[in-house]
């Protein structure tokens, strides 16, 4: 297989909506890092992810979205703090965890009855994402255990020869990955700390915990 590093051109999303289509695995710029992405409607296409990055199977997945998706169809509910949050951070660097409608594969959440949704802010992203007007599970775009990737270079060192286009938007300006916040109860709660921080996360929803170990 050719991999092949491109920018976005109309061509280029119709290409990556193809693959996409036909349960193939895209890398895409996000402002955070690269991510590897699937289509999150597809067995087949979610358990790739797994096996090329070499993931373990009880790690679950993020679903990526564009920023106009209507996430009603994938989320159980919404407590009024998550809506006061989505309004206030995304698009962007904030994950959030919902209860699970349960419309997406059942891998990527590895069973749980939850759902983590991002919508990032990368303009590269955001069109990739609106081509397809799918949700998109997509972990980092690098081999389990190694660096995550800010750049295209760093995803085609891991992917050469294994996924078919990477989607270059340029060097990610985060290089950490989002913050993940559990969003299924009376308050917020941090489950990985990322580039939104707790007191930015609290002084919106009011209160925010984290996650102990």
């Amino acid at each position: 297989m050719n991999t092949s590093i491109l920018r976005v051109s109309g061509e280029v999303l119709s290409r990556a909506k193809e693959l996409i289509a036909a349960g193939e695995v895209v890398a895409f710029h996000t402002e955070t890092v690269y991510g590897l992405g699937a289509n999150a409607l597809c067995d087949e296409a979610v358990l790739k992810i797994f096996s090329v990055k070499g993931r373990p199977a009880d790690n679950p997945l993020i679903v990526h979205v564009h920023k106009n998706y209507d996430i009603t169809s994938l989320i159980d509910c919404e407590p009024p703090y998550a809506k006061l949050l989505r309004e206030a951070f995304l698009p962007g660097p904030l994950t959030m965890v919902y209860p699970s409608t349960k419309k997406v594969s059942k891998y990527v959440s590895c069973g749980l009855n939850t759902l983590a949704i991002r919508v990032p802010s990368s303009p590269t992203a955001q069109a990739f994402l609106e081509a397809t007007d799918l949700p998109i599970a997509a972990p980092s775009a690098n081999l389990s255990k190694h660096v995550s990737p800010v750049t295209a270079r760093h995803v085609y060192d891991d992917f050469n020869g294994v996924i078919p286009l990477i989607l270059d938007g340029g060097a990610s300006s985060g290089g950490i990955e989002s913050t993940v916040l559990d969003c299924t109860g009376e308050i917020p709660v941090i489950l990985r700390e990322g580039l939104i921080t707790r007191e930015q996360i609290a002084a919106v929803a009011g209160d925010c915990g984290v996650y102990a170990m």
